[in-house]
C-alpha cells in the first residue's frame, strides 16, 4: 500500500534542514541566482515627484480643465537639471520625462496638447489635475519588501536591484547535484546504437537541465548498466562530490531493477514509493547528509518526479514560493488511474483574461513520451478522491520549472 503524495512531503520535509551556505555576487553575474535575504526599499521611490512624460507643468487652478487658457512659459527643465523654479499664477515650465516637477507645480499638460507662441503656451486639450506626474513612492515606499527572500532572479529584479543602487547580492551557493542514469539498454550521447533493443538515454540531459533551471551546479556522471555490483559502486562514487544525487532506473520491481537494491543496503531510506501517476515507485533515501531521489527511468516519470520532489527540496531549502497556480480547464478529462495524478497540459490565457488548461497536441500513453512536456507545459493536478474534470471546472495546475 502507498502512501499519500502529501505524507511522503511532510517526510522529505522533516528530513530537510535549511541551506544556510550564502555567497555575494556582483550584481551582473546575478540572474538566475536565488536570492539569500529580502531586499527592501531604503527610501521612497521617486523621493520628489516628477514628470512622467514631455510637456508643460503648471498649477491645475489656472486653467481648471478649461480649452483654451493662456500661461506665461518661464523656461525648462531638462531631465537630470536641478532647478529651484517656484510657480505663480499663469505661469507654467517646460519639463521633460523624469524630470523633477518645479515647487508648487501639480499636473502636468503633454507637448501636444498645447501651442505655443511668444513665450506663451496655450492649453488646446486640457487634462485632469495630477495628469502625468509621478507622485512620491511611486515605485515604491521606504521599508516595503520589494523582492523575498528564495526567489530566483530574472531580469526585472536585476533591474530593480540596479535602480536601487545594489551592487554586490546576497545569494545561496548553488547545491550540487550529480546525475546517474542506469540501464543495459540505454547509450550514451554520441554513441550508436547497435540493434533495436538500445536506446539513446535522454534523462541525465533533462535531469541535469532541470537542475541548472532550479538554481543549481549539475553534472553527469556516466551511465552504468544493470549489474548490482555496478550500480552500488556508482551510487557511492557519485555521493563523494555532491550535496544531491539523482538516479533514474533501477527502481521498479523487475529482476534487474538494482538502484533500489543498492539505496536499501547502504542508504537510509525515508520514502518507498507512493500513489502518483506517474512516479508511483520514486524512493527517496539520505546517506548522512546528503539526499538520493531514485527516479523512474521513464524520461516523462523521471522529469515529473524531479519537479514533484527535488524541487520541493530545493524550495525548502531556499524558501521559495508555491508553484501552483488556478486554471479554467476548457475540456472534459477522465482520470486514467486510482492515484493523484500529474498530468501533462498547456497554460493559455483567453481574450477575457481568464487563465486556462487543455490538453491539445498530449498523447496518451505510457510515461516515455518525452514531447508531453514540450512548449512550457504544466501539470494538471487530478486529486485521488476524483474521477476526472468536466470543461469548465476550476483546477490546480503545477508549473514545471
Amino acid at each position: 500500500m502507498f502512501q499519500s503524495y502529501e505524507e511522503s512531503l511532510e517526510i522529505l520535509k522533516k528530513h530537510t534542514t535549511e541551506w544556510n551556505r550564502v555567497e555575494k555576487v556582483v550584481l551582473t553575474e546575478a540572474l538566475g541566482r536565488i536570492l539569500a535575504t529580502d531586499i527592501v526599499a531604503k527610501e521612497n521611490y521617486p523621493s520628489h515627484e516628477t514628470s512622467a512624460m514631455d510637456g508643460y507643468a503648471c498649477r491645475f487652478c489656472d486653467f481648471d480643465g478649461v480649452e483654451n487658457a493662456e500661461l506665461k512659459l518661464l523656461g525648462d527643465v531638462p531631465a537630470g537639471a536641478l532647478k529651484n523654479v517656484k510657480l505663480g499664477k499663469n505661469e507654467c515650465i517646460k519639463t521633460f520625462t523624469g524630470s523633477l516637477m518645479c515647487e508648487d507645480s501639480d499636473t502636468l499638460v503633454p507637448i501636444e496638447n498645447v501651442l505655443v507662441k511668444d513665450g506663451v503656451v496655450k492649453i488646446t486639450n486640457p487634462v485632469k489635475r495630477g495628469f502625468a506626474v509621478r507622485k512620491v513612492g511611486e515605485s515604491y515606499k521606504k521599508d516595503e519588501v520589494l523582492i523575498t527572500k528564495g526567489t530566483k532572479l530574472s531580469y526585472s529584479e536585476i533591474a530593480l536591484l540596479a535602480e536601487l543602487g545594489e551592487y554586490h547580492i546576497s545569494v545561496f551557493i548553488k547545491p550540487k547535484i550529480a546525475v546517474l542514469s542506469t540501464g543495459s539498454e540505454i547509450k550514451d550521447l554520441g554513441e550508436a546504437l547497435e540493434h533495436e533493443a538500445q536506446i539513446r538515454s535522454s534523462n541525465h540531459v533533462a535531469i541535469a537541465s532541470m537542475a541548472k533551471l532550479m538554481g543549481c551546479e549539475a553534472r553527469i556522471l556516466p551511465i552504468v548498466k544493470d549489474e548490482p555490483n555496478l550500480v552500488k559502486e556508482a551510487i557511492i562514487n557519485g555521493l563523494q562530490g555532491c550535496d544531491i544525487l539523482i538516479t533514474t532506473g533501477g527502481v521498479s520491481v523487475g529482476d534487474y531493477d538494482f538502484v533500489k537494491g543498492a539505496l536499501n543496503q547502504n542508504c537510509e531510506v525515508i520514502i518507498n514509493g507512493a500513489a502518483i501517476k506517474p512516479g508511483r515507485h520514486i524512493k527517496v533515501a539520505k546517506f548522512n547528509d546528503k539526499f538520493i531521489f531514485a527516479l523512474p527511468g521513464f524520461p516523462y516519470s523521471a522529469m515529473v518526479m524531479c519537479v514533484l520532489y527535488v524541487r520541493v527540496l530545493l524550495d525548502s531549502f531556499f524558501g521559495s514560493k508555491s508553484h501552483e497556480i488556478n486554471a479554467v480547464l476548457s475540456e472534459d478529462y477522465k482520470k486514467k488511474s486510482p492515484f493523484l495524478e500529474f498530468v501533462a497540459c498547456n497554460i493559455e490565457v483567453n481574450q477575457n483574461g481568464v487563465v486556462t488548461a487543455n490538453l491539445k497536441g498530449k498523447k496518451d500513453g505510457s510515461s516515455a513520451i518525452v514531447n508531453n512536456l514540450n512548449s512550457e507545459a504544466a501539470l494538471l493536478i487530478v486529486p485521488l478522491e476524483l474521477d476526472g474534470y468536466k470543461k469548465g471546472d476550476v483546477v490546480k495546475i503545477l508549473k514545471m520549472v
